[in-house]
């Protein structure tokens, strides 16, 4: 009997011992987060040290409250964890007191910091908090007599923000799908944003103007809404929604209507899910903690992870629109089952056109590459 005992003992040594240590993990922070309780991990970096403090910044997003709420933990290090808006963070690590040793932060302001004004104080890592497709985001009043994106030709268009992450993928899009430059509009900057309470405070790398283009300032007191409904500009880009939409003012209208049809289409030509935020790493912490990227990397995937989890088993109960089981379905159908990519890899096309975007806006002045941007170590990350 004793024999047998051991035999069966080894048998399940070894079971054990077969399982990956990622398939364990998984397991974990799925339980985990379906009973709202916090999971403890073996630390094999610093295991021996006291754990890093590592004060983060983000939106909390589906993809990212696992991290927040520590169901997910950053390897080595006791995470604190503050919601924040991206203006607020673009200029906290710019030109403010550079609050988080990691924080989200604007892709397009962090290319102009790095080409134009030598920033170096931080890196990022290939993951993306925030994307969107950009058709919804262009806006007309409805008497401007714009029916069609090359109307927008000759035309006043307000923007809030000239050269934010969503604006320049605005531009580039019209440019390469409808022939619409940049040089082609003249262009109105407002003096205030409806939306400023969504985004925070604007940084001054998300409102340059670069030369050979012609840009105005709004009416003071007017924001981009008040310019659009008042007439004083044909058409608007927005990365939120105006004001003036929100309230349901008669007078506006999206340019397309059936948006989500011709975004999907864009993606199906084009492959590109277009990335508005990254997430930087302080660099002289990296230099300190050279294992830090990649742990971080990590945490956000796993995130991400118990996201498509909860989604898959009770996403169809969890949220309250009727037919989400079939956006759910469709979305995996048209991009796969990992529709939000992290890595360099998945996202090398989108990422290059956004470099393209800003160096032939005239915004960045010099053409970046994506390794001078992400931190070395990031580059062969998997996203897994």
């Amino acid at each position: 009997m004793k024999k047998r005992t051991e035999q069966e003992k080894d048998k399940s040594d070894r079971k054990i011992v077969d399982l990956t240590r990622r398939e364990i993990l998984k397991n974990v922070l799925i339980a985990a987060c379906l009973l709202n309780t916090k999971p403890t991990f073996a630390t094999s970096v610093n295991s021996k040290h006291k754990k890093l403090p590592l004060h983060m910044a983000g939106y909390r997003f589906d993809r990212v409250a696992a991290l927040i709420d520590g169901h997910v933990e950053v390897e080595g290090c006791d995470v604190s964890f503050d919601i924040a808006g991206i203006g607020d963070m673009n200029t906290d690590i710019f030109s403010g007191t550079q609050t988080w040793d990691v924080t989200e932060i604007g892709l397009h302001p962090f290319m102009l910091a790095y080409a134009n004004e030598g920033f170096r104080d931080y890196s990022l890592i290939p993951v993306f908090p925030l994307r969107q497709f950009r058709h919804k985001s262009i806006f007309i009043n409805i008497s401007s007599g714009i029916s069609k994106p090359e109307d927008l030709k000759g035309k006043r268009v307000a923007t809030a923000g000239f050269s934010s992450t969503s604006l320049t993928w605005i531009r580039g899009i019209l440019k390469d799908e409808y022939g619409v430059r940049p040089e082609d509009i003249e262009w109105f900057v407002s003096s205030d944003d409806s939306s400023a309470n969504l985004a925070g405070k604007v940084s001054k790398q998300e409102i340059m103007i670069p030369e050979g283009f012609l840009v105005s300032k709004g009416a003071p007191g007017k924001d981009e809404s008040d310019l659009l409904v008042n007439g004083d500009v044909d058409a608007l880009l927005h990365a939120a929604e105006p004001r003036a939409f929100v309230e349901g003012d008669p007078r506006v209208a999206r340019l397309f209507l059936n948006y989500r049809v011709i975004e999907q289409a864009y993606y199906t030509k084009t492959g590109i899910f277009p990335i508005m935020h990254a997430v930087a790493i302080r660099n002289s912490l990296i230099d300190e903690k050279p294992w830090l990227p990649e742990a971080v990397f990590t945490a956000y995937v796993q995130a991400k992870t118990i996201m498509y989890e909860n989604m898959k088993k009770s996403g169809w109960a969890n949220i309250s629109f009727p037919w989400i089981s079939q956006e759910i379905e469709e979305t995996r159908t048209l991009m796969g089952d990992n529709f939000w990519p992290y890595g360099i890899e998945p996202n090398r096309k989108a990422l290059e056109t956004l470099l393209q975007y800003s160096y032939e806006q005239g915004l960045s002045r010099r053409k970046l590459k994506i390794e001078d941007i992400f931190h070395p170590s990031t580059l062969e990350l998997m996203d897994a």
